[in-house]
């Protein structure tokens, strides 16, 4: 069997590559800037704004399986025509796809989201997210789209970055005590990615950590996990800030949970100090 990571060379891409390589899987992945370091994997430079590009990728790698985990932000042409290309390329040449969404795709109001629920986004990524699940789940009526929330791991996340920087004050800012997510860890998330893509489930799924924190909360733990002065990470408002986007998202995971073996650990549990 034969894979295709698309955005392999990022955060939860490096994790899903890395797993696919252990379960003795052909592995492919793309790349925009650089290839990644897991030398296991064929590595293809990938511009998902070039017509034609993802077509060259995907007869070279011929996968049974592709996984869209790319993320191009609020960039229209990757996120969402990115993404309507990928299941396009998917659906001709019948392949399994798993397209990774976001919770971003919600606007907060109400804050529980189930797999049912529909996207009413209020930012660009969102609305972006939004128009790739949809033309997903259309084009590739068999795929797995799958929501989920902040990815943390071992000191590599964005999120982790900024917590380290804001604890040695080499970056100034708040974080925010208004600001409620269900985080989960890279590699609960890469392990139940995986299980959904050697599956025939079809439909969204929801793939988050079982705890909502705010994003204060969560940098308090990752600077106790990791030794820092937590102190030093000052608390703010989101609402007072006036930025745009949801303030309250929490991705209920459980019918999910219930069809994977991959336990999502809470981020209570997972940056507990050991």
């Amino acid at each position: 069997m034969k894979v295709l990571i698309i955005g392999g060379s990022g955060f939860l891409g490096t994790a899903l590559v890395r797993r696919a390589t252990a379960a003795g899987w052909g592995t492919a992945a793309t790349y925009c800037s650089r290839p990644g370091s897991l030398s296991a994997a064929a590595w293809h430079r990938l511009d998902l704004r070039a017509p034609g590009h993802l077509d060259e990728v995907l007869a070279a790698a011929d996968p049974d399986v592709v996984i869209n985990a790319t993320s191009g932000g609020s960039d229209w042409a990757v996120t969402a025509d990115g993404s309507i290309r990928v299941a396009m390329a998917a659906a001709r040449r019948g392949c399994r796809l798993v397209h990774v969404s976001s919770d971003a795709v919600f606007s907060g109001s109400p804050t529980h989201y189930d797999e049912t629920s529909l996207p009413d986004p209020v930012t660009p990524y969102g609305a972006a997210k939004a128009a790739a699940e949809t033309a997903a789940r259309l084009l590739a009526p068999a795929a797995a789209v799958v929501r989920t929330s902040l990815i943390i791991g071992h000191g590599g996340s964005e999120h982790e970055r900024l917590v380290h920087a804001l604890a040695v004050g080499t970056h100034d800012g708040v974080l925010f005590t208004d600001d409620i997510r269900c985080p989960v860890h890279v590699d609960d998330l890469a392990s139940a990615l995986w299980e959904l893509a050697v599956s025939d489930g079809a439909g969204v799924f929801h793939l988050a950590g079982a705890d909502a924190v705010s994003r204060h909360e969560l940098g308090v733990l990752i600077a106790r996990r990791d030794g820092l002065d937590a102190g030093r990470l000052a608390a703010g408002r989101r609402a007072d800030a006036r930025m745009p986007g949801a303030l309250d998202v929490r991705l209920d995971s459980s019918a999910t949970q219930a069809r994977v073996r991959t336990r999502l650990r809470g981020a209570r549990e997972f940056l507990q100090v050991r």
